[in-house]
């Protein structure tokens, strides 16, 4: 699991079980279901298949991360101290910017990246949890035990990230 003083909030290795299986339902869109190496989780994703096309039995990496920047949090602040704040934030503002204008983030390491929303929680058992986020309309669920998903925060913006 990522440290403390990282953005991530969650990484593993993912095989794939099956891609599509209740059918195709958009053109360049397809959902994979798979499962995870180290932490036992299962995780349901739609995709873009022509910027990262996936294959069945195939593995990859995801990491799920509150900021690009690279490195902890920026520390929060208030009084006096909010204009250093406010610096930190324009320093990791446009992180992920093509032209090199901004500072290189995580996305350097990753192959494919959303951004979206934590937007529900189910408990399920006491044990085992499963957290939705939505890119954009492309939709996760990730189910597992919640000792690997207590960084995953409801409401929270979150970047998915992966890469072969």
């Amino acid at each position: 699991m990522a440290t403390a003083s990282s953005n991530i909030v969650f990484d593993d290795i993912f095989t794939i079980n099956a891609i599509d299986k209740e059918g195709k339902k958009f053109d360049r869109v397809s959902r994979l279901y798979a499962h995870s190496k180290n932490y036992d989780m299962d995780l349901t994703l739609d995709y873009n298949i022509e910027l990262f096309p996936l294959q069945q039995d195939q593995s990859f990496a995801l990491a799920l991360a509150s900021s690009l920047a690279r490195g902890g949090p920026a520390p929060r602040t208030t009084g006096t101290d909010a204009v250093a704040e406010e610096t930190t934030d324009d320093k990791e503002r446009d992180v992920w910017r093509p032209d090199g204008k901004g500072r290189r983030g995580l996305e350097d390491d990753y192959d494919y990246v959303m951004y979206g929303k934590v937007y529900k929680f189910d408990g399920g058992t006491a044990e085992i949890v499963t957290a939705y986020a939505s890119f954009g309309g492309l939709l996760m669920s990730l189910t597992g035990s919640f000792r690997h998903m207590t960084s995953i925060v409801l409401g929270d913006p979150v970047y998915l990230l992966m890469r072969k």
